[in-house]
């Protein structure tokens, strides 16, 4: 993981750009008040936010699925359609 501060990101942007891509690391800025943010490749960031809408659709899945094997849930039947 790299790590810099504020003001040597903005003297130096496009090396650190250049690098987190290149190392496929995210940055972390610092800034004054412990206000840090997180640099990360475009690539790097779409995989984190599959990998949370994952984690969300499992989550939904498993409490459903607990719901039905505690006995909850209504049970339909199938309509057809011509």
């Amino acid at each position: 993981m790299l790590v810099a501060n504020y003001t040597n990101v903005r003297s130096d942007f496009k090396n650190y750009c250049d690098k987190v891509i290149e190392t496929d690391q995210p940055l972390i800025i610092t800034r004054k008040e412990n206000n840090n943010i997180v640099m990360v490749s475009l690539d790097r960031f779409t995989q984190l936010e599959k990998q949370a809408r994952n984690a969300e659709y499992i989550a939904k899945i498993t409490r459903a699925y607990r719901e039905v094997t505690s006995g909850g849930g209504v049970q339909h039947d199938l309509i057809e359609i011509d």
